[in-house]
C-alpha cells in the first residue's frame, strides 16, 4: 500500500499543521509505503519572496526531520524536484472540466477571506492531482477540508482513463482522522497560515504565549462557572491532554474561580512540554544545512524513479511516446 503526503512550505509550520497533517504523516511510516513531499509549487499561490520560500522549505524539512521522518523508512523530498510533476498537471488540465474546479471549495474560502485569485490558486486542485496520481497513491492522509480535493483527484482520474480506455491512473482513497480533522485557530476557525490565527510548533517561547493568550474565548467573568463544551482553549487541550487530564480540565471550568486565562497557561504549559522532547533533534539539523540537503537531494533521487517510469506509461498512452 502506497501512502503520499504533503504540505505546504508557506511559513512557519504550527501545531495545526502538525495534528492535521505531519504526525499523522509519520506515524503511517509504519502503516505503508510512504511518499511525503514539500508542496513548493504549491506555496507559490501564497508566498512571492525568494528568500522567504527558501527559508520556508528548510524550515519544513528540518521540523519534518526532527518530528520523525525518517529518510530511509520513507521517500521524502521537495516537490520541485521532481518536474515529472507539472508535466502530469499539464496533460491532467485537458481532462478537467471548469465546472468541477469552479465547485472547489478551497478556492471559494481562500477568496472570501481576500486571497487573490489567480489560475494558480484556481488549478491547484490539478496539481494536487498530478501529485497523488504520478506515484500511485493509495491512500492520501488529508483534515477534512482536502476531502473534497481527493474526490476531484478520483474525478480527474475517472475523466482519464475513460478517455483512454485505459485503468492506468490508480484512484485514491483519503484517510481522515476524525479527531483532529480541523484543528481551531485562536479564533475558532480552521488554523491556518492564510487566516492569521496559528500557534507555531517550534517559536520562541514568547511569541508562542503570546499566541496562545490571543485566543478568542467569551467574556465570563472570574466568579462564573464556563463552559468547556464550545470554548476554543478546551478544544485545543484535547490535542495534548489524556481524558483523566481532560475531565480535571472540566471541573476547573465548572469551579468559579479561574478565568480564561489560567486555561491559556495551562494550555501553554502542555504545548511546551509536548514539543520539547523534538527541539534538541531540530537544533542537529538547523546547524548542518548540508546534511538536510543530502538528505531532500537522496529523497528527490528516489521519487523521480517512480515518476519518470509514471510518466513513460502516461506519455505512451497519448500519443508523446514516439519522440
Amino acid at each position: 500500500m502506497r501512502i503520499l503526503s504533503g504540505i505546504q512550505p508557506s511559513g512557519t509550520i504550527h501545531i495545526g499543521n502538525y495534528f492535521g497533517m505531519i504526525k499523522k504523516m509519520v506515524e503511517s511510516q509504519d502503516d505503508g509505503e510512504l511518499f511525503a513531499f514539500l508542496a513548493s509549487y504549491h506555496a507559490l499561490t501564497s508566498v512571492k519572496e525568494k528568500e522567504a520560500l527558501e527559508n520556508n522549505i528548510f524550515e519544513a524539512a528540518v521540523n519534518f526531520l526532527a518530528l520523525g521522518m525518517d529518510p530511509e523508512k520513507s521517500t521524502f523530498w521537495v516537490q520541485h524536484d521532481v518536474k515529472e510533476v507539472l508535466e502530469l498537471y499539464w496533460i491532467l488540465s485537458n481532462h478537467t472540466s471548469m465546472g468541477l474546479l469552479e465547485r472547489a471549495h478551497s478556492y471559494k474560502d481562500k477568496t472570501a477571506k481576500g486571497i487573490q485569485a489567480n489560475h494558480g490558486l484556481f488549478s491547484y486542485p490539478v496539481l494536487m492531482a498530478a501529485d497523488i496520481l504520478l506515484f500511485d497513491s493509495n491512500i492520501v492522509p488529508v483534515g477534512k477540508d482536502q476531502i473534497q480535493h481527493v474526490e476531484m483527484t478520483r474525478d480527474i482520474a475517472n475523466s482519464f482513463n475513460h478517455a483512454y480506455k485505459k485503468e492506468i491512473l490508480i484512484l485514491p482513497e483519503a484517510k481522515v482522522d476524525e479527531i483532529v480533522a480541523t484543528v481551531p485557530g485562536t479564533d475558532g476557525a480552521k488554523m491556518s497560515k492564510s487566516y492569521g490565527n496559528t500557534i507555531d510548533m517550534f517559536g520562541s517561547k514568547k511569541k508562542v504565549k503570546k499566541q496562545v493568550m490571543s485566543i478568542v474565548t467569551d467574556s465570563k467573568e472570574l466568579d462564573e462557572p464556563k463552559e468547556w463544551e464550545n470554548c476554543n482553549i478546551y478544544k485545543l487541550c484535547e490535542l495534548f491532554m489524556s481524558e483523566e487530564e481532560l475531565k480535571e480540565l472540566q471541573q476547573r471550568y465548572a469551579t468559579p474561580g479561574e478565568g480564561y486565562g489560567h486555561f491559556k497557561l495551562t494550555l501553554l504549559d502542555k504545548i511546551n512540554e509536548h514539543f520539547e522532547p523534538y527541539a534538541e533533534k531540530r537544533e542537529y539539523f538547523i546547524n548542518n544545512p548540508q546534511k538536510v540537503k543530502e538528505i531532500l537531494e537522496f529523497g528527490a533521487s528516489k521519487a523521480r524513479k517512480v515518476a519518470r517510469a509514471k510518466m513513460e506509461q502516461i506519455r505512451e498512452i497519448v500519443g508523446l511516446g514516439l519522440y
